[in-house]
């Protein structure tokens, strides 16, 4: 597939090897790399020291084993003539009297550049020491080999090639208090490849596990780490070939250790990505202040990087976890952020009142069952709680059944207006044919609930409670001055399709299964203003999704828009490639543009909401994480 958006695909493999059997080793080393051109991988990252194995021991001082393995150096270099890929492979080196292990940087025929390890194991089961020489503090060198003359050497090496950067390091480096991938990072690396020959004891794997997440996020890049497998010797110690591809926290690949053949495990970066996160992260930016080691960087260009087909799993929904378990705490979590903000502006107030209208609709649910929880952690009796329902021209029996039943589950004062009559007069007032269903007609009712609701909260000296939430944010979906206001807004961070769970939550894990039916029904609804009237059935005839889109498609945009200030092509590449089953090309860039088109146009609407907390990595607060003019143009981001 043609590369649009600067997605590399990159391997890390273990091949089989033989303790000092050079031949075996490297005629495996190919196989490998071969296997990485055919999954059109452009990085293939291999084990520290795999052309002559790890385990050679005092073997290393042989000047055989160091001769024969620099002619496997220059065998593959041959090898590697017009093949299109970077490859990172760990093998010894002899400078000035002293040996090193290094990883050797290879391109098209030539070694582009020699990283040597900087920290040498030399504790518990590691004597590494006994053989080999730390790197660190090794920079700006220059060695030549029998094949290859003046090749550069040191820890600062980063191979540049347009605006992917790569840097290596090797096995005990991840380990070290401040890994050498920091500052190759802070260099400008974006990619860091690590060359491994880490033992297996109990519980390793997991932590060197965490290691690998942990780095590629403080780094903000990606991190691909191979490591030795089960032919190493086992006279005293055990490898298992663990390959491992990280990316900014995320681990992207993972492969089933202690495998008996040749390995590879493949995955796209997407350095996009990696980049605008760095370019947002101003401790980022401020850390690189304090890197005081200039680097050496290496150019050398790929002629394409085509990656074939897109295998990258794309998250159609980015606000909530795919994996059970991790959702429901994460829920539980978010539930717990709400409550607190919430318990904190009453601690503030001295206030023991709570307004909010309830419309049988998901986030009125959804804040209500916050102010229930809040009231309760703070001692506060919920007929404090004044629930009012305000039935309009399209409220339905199973919205407004819905609404008053929960209220009375949940013990709350409820409170009955029925805001036709008002309306009517104010079409009166203004003018307005009470025929004509337009804006007009809708936001009178919005307005109308509003001031009513901001009126008891004066009267009743509570705190209105707003309901909207982020996605009816990003889409301007509300009414200005109306259910647009409130005096704190617990949903304003909390997209439309997460929402959904958190109120399911409540309804498995918080309620009991009187109250849990009523939240189940109010989740089978489908998602309505009802500000226009009701079919000749009954049923609710203005459905939000029918006029503005999916709402798992604007939190999609939302996501990527926001987060990693993707364009609209991007947008929309990463769309297709996530929904894929589920909408066509011509329907998601219809409501792509709708996003687009409402998201600039309703700014000034977001420029004036109310206090509320975030709970996740989005929010629209212009007192926080957006700050956008109401009058920015969208010519740029229109889609062609």
């Amino acid at each position: 597939m043609e590369n649009k958006f600067n997605f590399i695909k990159v391997a890390a493999a273990c091949p089989i090897t033989n303790v000092a059997d050079i031949e075996f080793n490297v005629k495996n080393i190919k196989e490998c790399i071969n296997e990485s051109l055919e999954k059109n991988c452009k990085l293939i990252v291999l084990p520290e020291l795999c052309i002559t194995s790890y385990t050679c021991a005092d073997i290393f001082g042989q000047e055989k084993l160091l001769n024969e393995s620099e002619k496997a150096l220059e065998n593959i270099c041959n090898f590697s003539k017009d093949k299109d890929i970077l490859i990172a492979i760990g093998s010894t080196l002899t400078y000035n009297y002293c040996l090193y292990n290094c990883a050797y940087i290879i391109f098209n025929g030539k070694i582009l550049g020699i990283i040597p390890k900087s920290y040498i194991p030399n504790y518990t089961e590691f004597y590494e020491k006994r053989w080999f020489t730390e790197g660190i503090g090794i920079i700006d060198k220059s060695i030549s080999l029998e094949f290859q003359k003046d090749i550069p050497f040191g820890t600062n090496l980063i191979f540049s090639c347009n605006n992917v950067k790569f840097g290596f390091e090797i096995c005990e480096d991840l380990w070290a208090t401040i890994p050498p991938s920091s500052y190759l990072a802070l260099q400008g690396a974006n990619i860091i490849g690590n060359l491994s020959a880490s033992n297996e004891v109990v519980s390793k794997a997991k932590y060197r596990k965490s290691l690998v997440e942990s780095q590629s996020a403080r780094c903000t890049s990606a991190y691909i780490y191979a490591s030795s497998g089960v032919f190493e010797s086992s006279t005293d110690l055990v490898f298992s070939g663990h390959l491992l591809i990280g990316e900014n926290g995320t681990l992207l690949k993972e492969n089933n250790r202690f495998q008996r053949e040749n390995e590879i495990i493949t995955s796209l970066i997407d350095v996009n990505k990696l980049n605008n996160e760095r370019l947002k992260n101003i401790s980022f930016r401020d850390s690189i202040k304090i890197n005081n080691i200039a680097p050496k960087e290496i150019y050398f260009s790929f002629k394409d990087l085509n990656f074939g087909k897109f295998d990258r799993f794309i998250d159609k929904h980015p606000f909530v976890p795919s994996n059970e378990d991790e959702r429901e705490i994460r829920c539980k979590e978010i539930f717990n952020i709400q409550t607190a903000a919430l318990a904190k502006r009453y601690n503030h107030t001295g206030m023991k009142k709570a307004v909010v209208g309830i419309s049988g609709g998901l986030d009125s649910t959804l804040a209500l069952l916050v102010i229930a929880k809040t009231f309760y952690k703070l001692n506060i009796p919920r007929e404090n709680i004044i629930t009012v329902t305000m039935p309009g021209f399209g409220t339905t029996d199973r919205t407004y059944n819905n609404a008053v039943n929960l209220c009375k589950k949940l013990r709350t004062e409820l409170r009955e207006i029925n805001i036709v009559d008002a309306c009517l007069q104010h079409f009166k007032d203004i003018n307005h044919p009470v025929e004509k269903l337009d804006a007009t007609y809708e936001n009178v009712q919005a307005r109308e609930r509003t001031q009513i609701l901001m009126d008891i909260a004066n009267k009743e000296s509570a705190l209105l409670i707003g309901t909207g939430d982020l996605s009816e944010l990003a889409l301007g979906w509300c009414t200005y001055n109306g259910d647009h206001m409130s005096m704190y807004g617990v949903n304003c961070s909390i997209p439309k399709t997460l929402v959904r769970y958190l109120v399911k939550y409540v309804a498995q894990k918080e309620v009991d299964q009187e109250t849990s039916d009523i939240l189940l029904d109010i989740l089978d609804t489908p998602v309505s203003p009802e500000l226009l009237p009701k079919d000749k059935h009954g049923k609710i005839a203005q459905k939000t999704e029918d006029i503005i889109g999916p709402y798992e498609l604007h939190d999609f945009f939302l996501y990527y828009f926001i987060r990693q200030g993707a364009s609209p092509e991007r947008i929309l590449f990463l769309a297709k490639q996530a929904f894929e089953n589920d909408y066509d090309q011509e329907t998601i860039k219809k409501w792509l543009d709708k996003f687009i088109n409402r998201f600039f146009s309703q700014q000034f609407k977001r420029s004036a909401i109310p206090d509320g907390p975030k709970v996740g990595t989005i929010s629209l607060s212009p007192r926080g994480d957006w700050r956008m003019p109401s009058d920015a143009s969208n010519r740029l981001w229109k889609n062609k």
